[in-house]
């Protein structure tokens, strides 16, 4: 869809978890759109929370000076609340309601001409289906488990990736002091492109990952190989969300009024009880949780943020809506928001890296490898 119309509102909104970089895609909007186009830019507070109870505040800018270190999002962020489906008290009961009528009526009265939404693939989908209503709308793709469709790679993986890192890193002196299975359970939902990326990086023995379901008999014996042969440590990194063979994946709990009620979790601890009852050797998990999204920025995801903010704004000057910016080799590239979100970006069991760890004798529990 596209319009010849005079911008001169626009509204931003950050959706789903937060990660680092959600600032400097604000920033490269804000900046120009004030002063290069003459636009008033207005944030949603706390993603379609704000939406829905009408929250919004001008942004001028000095609100976005100095935000392109810092982590999180100055707008705030809710992964709780959508428009489409959303709990309130209706008639002294609570209920579930589409609201996505009168959010379409407050854009219109706040004479919004376009809404930028950034996020995952939930407020992607969210997205879309506002602009089905009619709404002028750019998508950002955000994630740090790097699974939307249709972009090489969202901004802030590379953050988390760096974070996960670290944390091997350090568990590697206290793994190798006392001799123990050491397991570092990551994020990345149904996809493991950070634990893998991570895992490879921190040159961890064992990678457990949603796309390549495991075995415990052969995750232990790995791990009594090496202690048999030297190696008196395992590394291993598990994905929230991988699974053994005719298994499931571990759900922490569920939550009923969110979008995505699923919340995984406790598979490190699974694992780390199962390797040492089979082995007898002593086995530790570590859970990164929101570790892996907080802080500030790298410098890789400060610049393919601002990239992204910019095409966005580019994107709504040039009235092509319903449409995404992402990243396709070196190039951003403007797909639509149908083409991101119609599946999720798993990893191959064939992926180069998968192939690259393997040969360097990393064990993903689904096949015997000699350490």
């Amino acid at each position: 869809m596209s319009s010849n119309k005079k911008v001169r509102r626009i509204a931003i909104l950050t959706g789903g978890g937060d990660c680092p970089g959600l600032n400097a895609v604000i920033r490269a909007i804000v900046k120009p759109a004030i002063h290069e186009h003459g636009i008033a830019v207005y944030g949603l507070e706390d993603g379609f929370h704000g939406l829905i109870y009408r929250k919004a505040r001008h942004l001028e800018s000095g609100d976005v000076s100095g935000v392109l270190t810092l982590g999180g999002t100055i707008l705030g962020s809710s992964n709780k609340d959508n428009p489409f489906d959303h709990e309130m008290n209706v008639n002294g009961r609570d209920q579930r309601v589409d609201v996505s009528g009168e959010c379409v009526d407050y854009i219109h009265e706040m004479g919004w001409d376009a809404l930028i939404c950034i996020g995952g693939d939930g407020t992607q989908s969210m997205a879309q289906r506002f602009q089905e209503l009619g709404v002028n709308v750019i998508g950002v793709p955000k994630t740090i488990d790097n699974d939307l469709s249709a972009t090489d790679v969202t901004f802030g993986f590379q953050s988390a990736v760096d974070v996960a890192t670290e944390a091997i890193d350090r568990l590697h002196t206290t793994a190798m002091s006392h001799h123990r299975v050491q397991i570092v359970e990551m994020m990345g939902r149904y996809a493991g492109w950070l634990t893998l990326y991570a895992g490879v990086a921190g040159g961890a023995d064992v990678i457990l990952i949603p796309e390549i379901e495991f075995d415990m008999e052969v995750v232990a014996e790995y791990c009594l190989y090496r202690s048999r042969h030297g190696k008196r440590f395992t590394i291993v990194a598990v994905a929230e969300g991988a699974k053994p063979k005719g298994g499931k994946m571990v759900v922490a709990k569920v939550l009923q009024d969110s979008p995505d009620p699923i919340r995984l979790g406790g598979i490190g601890k699974v694992v780390a009880e199962t390797i040492a009852e089979k082995t007898g050797l002593e086995a530790r998990a570590t859970v990164l949780g929101h570790l892996q999204r907080g802080g500030s920025p790298v410098p890789y995801d400060r610049v393919l943020a601002t990239r992204f903010g910019h095409a966005a704004l580019d994107l709504v000057l040039q009235g092509k809506f319903g449409m995404m910016p992402a990243l396709q080799g070196k190039d951003i590239v403007p797909v639509t928001l149908t083409d991101a979100i119609h599946q999720l970006k798993l990893v191959p069991a064939d992926h180069s890296l998968v192939r690259v760890a393997r040969d360097l004798g990393t064990c993903f529990g689904d096949r015997t490898e000699a350490g």
